[in-house]
């Protein structure tokens, strides 16, 4: 899916499936726990197990020898919840093949697009230090207030060093189940990775990582390049070979594997790599095989 967040909605759909049999009474698109009076036909059972006599099924009954009485059963279809949980942190404002940040709000513009389309709430929080009260919106089915707070996080400042916030915020999603997409580069300290994936654990969570080929297989064998610590670090000058690209891949190759081996000690889904560009269909397969 492809679609400035600030403007139309994008051109193509997010198909996701929750992990979870939701609970509810509003109708929606998602296959339910509880039965209920509309929905998709399952099944006739007798009437004694669901005595609901609006739905006798006369035709069950007539050709029961035992001369039973039975009814129509019907799956309820109901609506989910879906969140954005997005890292502001000081890393986030990195710019290279893409502007990471407008990458995250276009992700998130194609999340509620595709939410709101089918009767499901779309709900944003952004953290850096702390949540940021500005960029925050309850889910809605509204689409176009979704619209209008996604594309306010496009033009968010990145500034603080801390994700700590990202607790805070997945604190705030206690209660019932929900489809928690985790919108962040995780650079973060291992074990800030593992609170967070640990409170999301009743939640089906879905990490994206957004990354950037001139952070590693975009690196040249040789030459200058001068590495700024976004977080407050400094700036330092690199003299780029063949022997230090191979390690600077390979550590990044590493810190992918230990975000995939946190998410799944948690439950979380196995994490979408978003790589300079948003693509709808690509998180569509992962969401639906994850």
């Amino acid at each position: 899916m492809t679609g400035d967040p600030t403007g139309d909605p994008p051109s193509a759909e997010i198909v996701y499936l929750p992990r979870w049999r939701p609970r509810g009474s509003r109708p929606g698109a998602h296959r339910g726990r509880d039965a209920g009076g509309l929905g998709t036909f399952r099944a006739s059972v007798p009437f004694l197990s669901q005595p609901d006599a609006r739905r006798i099924d006369i035709r069950a009954s007539l050709r029961d020898p035992f001369e039973g009485v039975h009814v129509r059963r019907f799956e309820s279809r109901v609506p989910v919840e879906i969140y954005a949980l997005v890292d502001l942190s000081a890393s986030m404002r990195y710019r290279g093949e893409a502007d990471r940040l407008a990458l995250a709000a276009e992700l998130c513009a194609g999340l509620a697009a595709s939410a709101t389309r089918i009767g499901d709430g779309f709900g944003l929080i952004a953290a850096d230090r702390t949540i940021r009260a500005d960029l925050t919106l309850p889910a809605t089915r509204h689409r176009s207030a979704a619209r209008s707070l996604v594309g306010r996080l496009a033009g968010a400042s990145c500034r603080d060093g801390s994700a700590e916030g990202m607790i805070e915020g997945a604190h705030r999603l206690l209660g019932r189940p929900r489809m928690v997409f985790v919108v962040s580069d995780f650079r973060w300290p291992e074990d800030l990775v593992r609170r967070v994936f640990g409170a999301l654990a009743l939640h089906d969570t879905v990490p994206v990582l957004l990354a950037d080929r001139a952070e590693d297989e975009g690196l040249p064998d040789w030459g200058l390049a001068e590495l700024e610590d976004l977080e407050g670090a400094g700036r330092r000058l690199v003299f780029l070979r063949p022997s230090l690209r191979r390690r600077w891949i390979a550590r990044e190759r590493e810190r992918r594997e230990a975000l995939a081996t946190a998410a799944a000690a948690a439950g979380a889904r196995r994490p979408f790599l978003l790589v300079d560009r948003f693509d709808a269909l690509a998180l569509s397969r992962h969401l639906l095989t994850a």
